[in-house]
């Protein structure tokens, strides 16, 4: 009998396939299970949403530590609870290592934290604490977490310069996409969005995806294909991409 998603405040999405909407921000934390192996699809905005999210899955799993994680995009409310899950392997777009192991990267993950209200302390002790992307993903990456196989594929740049989306196969496969596609608000296009690229980004998520996929936004509900091809063509119009 399959534990109970709802009522750890997951959304089952698919047979050992869910997701949690994170309060604050409405960030999607996704969860793939396998036989060997457990994979987070990021880890919330601090050390103590990390945390918790870790012991939520131990819930569900009957004591099941996560062993990947795949991290959809360097900003701090999809990075920041990284640490609390010591011994995972980390998964990334190629660069983002990079560009989270240097002192600016660390210092604007706090900046953007704070402003965005999450205490100084818990933002100071999560960007101390900071783990990097071990591998990199260039293209496509094929992980096998026992009697289930999902893709990483570096679908960017677009929201960021460094976009990472999860693949499930199943009877209805299941994208999750990172911020390249939002629901409960417009997309947000800060500084180190790919504006001219992001477009692009869609339509490789959609080949991916296909037209029956459920596509799973880095914040809000659940969509279509249908919706994600709308949010593409807004997007070129509004950054003028042909």
């Amino acid at each position: 009998m399959e534990t109970d998603w709802e009522a750890y405040g997951w959304e089952r999405l698919a047979d050992g396939v869910g997701r949690r909407r994170l309060p604050g921000w409405d960030a999607t934390a996704g969860l793939v299970l396998g036989t060997r192996a457990v994979l987070l699809y990021d880890t919330g905005s601090t050390l103590a949403e990390g945390a918790e999210l870790r012991e939520q899955v131990a819930a569900l799993t009957g004591g099941r530590k996560v062993t990947h994680i795949a991290l959809s995009h360097p900003h701090f409310d999809h990075v920041l609870g990284t640490a609390a899950f010591a011994g995972a392997e980390v998964f990334g777009a190629v660069g983002s290592d990079e560009l989270m192991n240097g002192a600016r990267a660390r210092k604007e993950l706090y900046g953007d934290a704070v402003r965005q209200g999450v205490d100084p302390r818990a933002a100071a002790e999560a960007t101390d604490a900071l783990v990097a992307p071990r591998h990199v993903v260039t293209g496509e990456w094929t992980l096998d977490l026992g009697g289930r196989q999902v893709l990483l594929a570096n679908v960017g740049p677009g929201h960021t310069g460094h976009d990472l989306a999860l693949c499930v196969p199943g009877s209805r496969e299941v994208v999750f996409c990172g911020d390249l596609v939002e629901e409960s608000g417009e997309p947000q296009a800060g500084p180190d969005a790919i504006p001219s690229r992001w477009p692009d980004a869609l339509d490789r998520l959609l080949a991916l995806g296909g037209g029956e996929a459920a596509y799973v936004p880095g914040h809000g509900a659940v969509v279509d294909a249908a919706f994600v091809r709308t949010q593409r063509d807004e997007l070129a119009r509004r950054f003028g991409v042909a």
